[in-house]
């Protein structure tokens, strides 16, 4: 296995536990609504560790990308088996992608907006950037595409560093001041 092979596991680890926490949440979700209190603790509970979890995946393949940064290439080996079109970086659209698009989006919309309106101009913007595997939808979902699921963890990990709100309405994505000045500084 090639750097790149693992690079692309941990690509699928990484979509597999998200997907994971995408069902307990709605599990969670349901029971609260259900006023099943108890499980919806444990659920937050459990949430909370595969979170913590899909960080360190996270970390783990950070440190390996790392590991190679600085290694040459070797040099590709003369056979005669048929040679398959180089993969892509990964098999979706990585979430840090959607960061600019999404600062846009909201501030074009006026600083807030509900998240389907700005999915569905992020989805414009980012027409040129996202591939088959990030259209396809996913197995645990069939009516949402992944690269839907992408960018809500890409705004989930903005939330975490302050460049959207934490504490706006349900189901609205806000942009902070601090989000502000990233999308000034990287556009």
């Amino acid at each position: 296995m090639n750097q790149n092979e693992v690079a692309v596991a941990f690509d699928i680890v990484l979509e597999e536990i998200e997907n994971a926490i995408a069902a307990l949440n709605r599990e969670g979700a349901q029971a609260f609504e259900n006023g099943k209190y108890e499980i919806a603790r444990d659920l937050i509970e459990k949430g909370s560790q595969m979170t913590a979890f899909r960080n360190r995946v996270k970390d783990l393949q950070k440190e390996w990308l790392n590991i190679f940064a600085s290694i040459v290439p070797p040099k590709p080996r003369k056979h005669k088996a048929p040679r398959y079109k180089k993969l892509q970086h990964g098999l979706r659209t990585p979430e840090d992608e959607f960061r600019i698009p999404i600062l846009q989006t909201l501030v074009e919309l006026g600083g807030a907006a509900p998240m389907n309106d700005v999915l569905d101009k992020v989805e414009i913007r980012m027409s040129h950037k996202l591939n088959a595997y990030d259209r396809q939808t996913l197995p645990s979902d069939p009516t949402i595409p992944r690269w839907r699921n992408t960018a809500q963890w890409a705004r989930a990990a903005m939330v975490k560093e302050g460049l959207l709100s934490s504490n706006s309405p349900r189901g609205v994505w806000e942009i902070t001041d601090s989000g502000k000045k990233y999308l000034e500084q990287h556009k």
